[in-house]
């Protein structure tokens, strides 16, 4: 899949869900729930131990529906991007910017999602080659902080993590983001051992942000 494909099937979609776990097996039962819900965007995080191999065996298991897009997080440097792009990652998330990683990233042609703070964060991604960019931690920085972002700079694509749960989708999407990523709000019913409920709860991610959209338009 090419880097723009993945692009839109990520604010397509419009959810990516941040999947953490103690286990590969609770890691990969954590993406196939949020997959059969329609959250088909994965930002597996190298949180979890053996992460690599569990990208590889996500890669592996969906490489025939062009709807998934398997994705790494908390990537920190070039040697563990190039890893992850040679598991099979598809796009490269991090909590913050680091140029190695976008020279990395944009030598695979693999989107590369670093989080940024400030407007100057912003813009300096954006100089990287950084086509969607993560605000975070979400819930300090909140919805208004996009809005002002896109003032000066409304061809920005802003996608805020941390604190994005149900009843704040709206508010960011209101504010002009691209997508939305979600963690523990999306997957909590993990923790249970209830996967039903995480593709239950991922179902009404999706509904919430195309409900969102669709008021936009109006």
């Amino acid at each position: 899949m090419k880097k723009f494909d993945i692009l839109n099937q990520i604010s397509n979609t419009g959810v990516v869900a941040v999947v953490r776990g103690n286990s590969a097996e609770q890691a990969i039962k954590i993406s196939d729930a949020c997959i059969e819900g329609g959250v088909t965007n994965i930002e597996l995080t190298y949180t979890v131990p053996g992460a690599r191999k569990i990208i590889e065996s996500l890669v592996e298991k969906y490489q025939g529906n062009k709807n998934v897009v398997i994705g790494a997080g908390s990537v920190l440097d070039a040697e563990t991007c190039k890893g992850a792009i040679e598991a099979g990652a598809q796009f490269i998330v991090a909590p913050s910017f680091n140029p190695e990683v976008a020279f990395c990233c944009n030598r695979y042609q693999v989107p590369y999602v670093p989080g940024t703070q400030t407007v100057k964060e912003v813009v300096t991604a954006m100089e990287y080659g950084s086509d969607v960019i993560k605000v975070f931690p979400g819930d300090i920085l909140g919805p208004r902080f996009v809005k002002d972002v896109k003032g000066p700079l409304p061809y920005a694509n802003l996608m805020p993590s941390g604190g994005v749960d149900l009843d704040n989708i709206a508010d960011w999407v209101k504010a002009g983001v691209v997508a939305v990523s979600a963690g523990s709000s999306l997957t909590a019913g993990a923790k249970k051992g209830d996967y039903a409920l995480v593709t239950e709860t991922a179902k009404k991610f999706v509904a919430e942000f195309n409900r969102a959209k669709a008021e936009l338009k109006k």
